[in-house]
């Protein structure tokens, strides 16, 4: 009878991926190596090699790294969702940014992904009752990152930030999908009201740089949000809005804003 053990095929290819891209850059970089096999090749799996990560990025003199890593490791074991969350947001960024060359890349160097793993982590504890130390990711994710989401907001799997400088994200502000989103970007409140008040973004959305939406407004399905934009009023799906205050100016363009990454305006505008 066959050893049916040689039959086995990697159970996953994205961390397969990812430490063979690792190895390289030791071969490549012998300097960069302690980090390297710290961050990535020290671990046997994903979701541990992020609970380092995100655990070695939070930690400070209130809270160590040994705390912060158990917490995060907790989340991870309690629920799965995070790390598929983590996997979608890693090929988002592989798949859209033209900087990014290799999975390995957001993991080590990308702030804005790091942010998004760290915000994951804040939500859990803050949707299962731990609100002081969903804040204490919070408050550390914006100290260390320059991005700063609070942990009720609710954001879905696919995410892109790039660059990811200033990024803010209200507390009752909800972000679908795919979405793509470049820095200086404020998903924000337009009072002191204490409801919901901040925006619904939907899936497939492309928010260019530097762009505020305020209020509790809906922003359509596949829509495109030109830099530098103040958006106060619904957007509809599949158009393209542009200015102060935002108007529509035309359609998307494409079926897949946040994917295509095309941020130009046409002739028409």
């Amino acid at each position: 009878m066959a050893d049916l053990r040689t039959n086995i095929t990697s159970v996953d290819p994205v961390w397969d991926q990812i430490s063979d891209e690792a190895r390289q850059a030791v071969l490549d970089e012998p300097l960069v190596g302690g980090f390297v096999h710290a961050c990535i090749l020290h671990h046997k799996s994903l979701d541990k090699a992020l609970s380092y990560r995100v655990s070695a990025k939070l930690a400070s003199n209130e809270m160590s790294m040994v705390v912060v890593r158990e917490i995060v490791e907790e989340a991870y074991a309690s629920d799965p969702n995070l790390i598929a969350a983590a996997r979608a947001d890693l090929v988002a960024v592989y798949e859209r940014d033209p900087a990014c060359h290799r999975l390995l890349q957001p993991i080590l160097y990308f702030k804005g992904y790091q942010a998004m793993q760290a915000y994951r982590v804040a939500h859990y504890l803050w949707s299962n009752g731990h609100t002081d130390l969903a804040y204490f990711f919070q408050m550390r994710a914006s100290e260390i990152f320059g991005i700063d989401i609070h942990p009720a907001a609710r954001i879905g799997k696919g995410i892109m930030i790039d660059h990811a400088h200033s990024i803010v994200i209200g507390e009752t502000a909800v972000v679908g999908d795919n979405v793509s989103m470049l820095h200086s970007v404020t998903l924000g409140g337009t009072g002191k009201e204490d409801e919901d008040r901040h925006p619904k973004i939907g899936d497939g959305v492309l928010i260019g740089a530097g762009a505020k939406v305020l209020g509790n407004i809906k922003i359509g399905n596949c829509s495109r949000i030109a830099a530098g934009s103040v958006v106060l009023e619904e957007v509809p799906p599949c158009k393209t809005v542009a200015g102060i205050p935002a108007r529509i100016v035309g359609e998307a363009g494409c079926d897949q804003p946040s994917v295509s990454m095309n941020h130009m305006l046409g002739k028409d505008v």
